[in-house]
């Protein structure tokens, strides 16, 4: 039996048996309510949302922000070309009842909007959760691999996903996966081997459809044949002792919005082997 074939039955095994809810194996951001740098306070009310919807399509890891002064106050600088996020604030004033009026004062608001910073695009700073984590294990074998494929690969932040108009895939910074070391290694390397897969799809290489619409049978299929393809990595370069459990939680995800469409597991198999022939041999 080949590697794939086993993989692939083990996979099937499980989602037959019930997995569970995915979750992603890292830390995201948006989760924590933003906060001022020179505060400390806590952003309030729809800035919240603003910089909660910021973050995430930015793929900023940091919870913190400030203005261009207050970074510069904190000693950091607002690295050069780095596009701010919008706030609003309302600033209540007393005003004194005019001349001819009843008399009694008056409570206005007036809003003011400023531009914020976030801690990813300044140098000088790090979120001091991130300096409590240690290094993550790093797989020389697998290093090379990753290597040789010739992706174009950028860390930071807590997206993983692959952009196909600039080919390149982003990763979520190593310190925000979660688990003791060998889980989070192995978790590390299983996602980035999922969007090396989207990448092997580039029209430049094996020429898979990638502009379909998140949620469509399309994409969900891109994404089965990307988690396999990290599946069948993961197993040819023993960076797990068996498929993670990730694997079946992710597939089974999409095979619910493919009608519970058992067979296109298979389908998606028969491309992933292609992408994994494509980046291993």
């Amino acid at each position: 039996m080949d590697i794939y074939q086993q993989v692939t039955d083990s996979i099937v095994s499980a989602i037959e048996k019930g997995v569970g809810d995915f979750k992603m194996p890292w830390h995201r951001g948006g989760g924590e309510i933003p906060l001022n740098i020179i505060s400390g306070n806590n952003y309030q009310g729809i800035n919240i949302l603003t910089l909660w919807v910021e973050g995430q399509a930015r793929g900023f890891g940091s919870s913190t922000w400030g203005t261009y002064r207050q970074w510069a106050e904190a000693g950091c600088q607002v690295r050069k070309g780095e596009k701010a996020s919008t706030i609003m604030f309302y600033k209540q004033f007393t005003e004194e009842a005019k001349e001819g009026e009843d008399g009694e004062e008056k409570t206005r608001r007036i809003m003011r909007s400023y531009a914020v910073f976030n801690g990813d695009q300044v140098e000088g700073y790090s979120d001091p959760e991130l300096l409590e984590v240690s290094e993550m294990e790093r797989l020389e074998h697998v290093e090379l691999a990753i290597k040789a494929t010739g992706a174009n690969i950028k860390s930071g932040g807590t997206k993983a996903c692959y952009i196909p108009s600039t080919d390149t895939v982003l990763m979520p910074d190593e310190r925000k996966f979660f688990g003791d070391d060998n889980k989070r290694t192995e978790a590390y390397y299983s996602v980035l081997w999922h969007e090396i897969g989207h990448w092997s799809g580039h029209k430049s290489r094996l020429d898979r459809e990638m502009t379909n619409k998140f949620g469509d049978d399309k994409y969900a299929m891109e994404e089965l044949i990307a988690e396999l393809t990290s599946a069948y990595c993961c197993a040819q370069l023993s960076i797990s002792p068996s498929p993670r459990e990730d694997h079946a939680q992710y597939i089974a995800s999409w095979l619910d919005v493919l009608k519970k469409d058992k067979k296109a597991i298979f389908y998606a198999s028969a491309r992933a082997q292609e992408a994994v022939n494509y980046l291993l041999h």
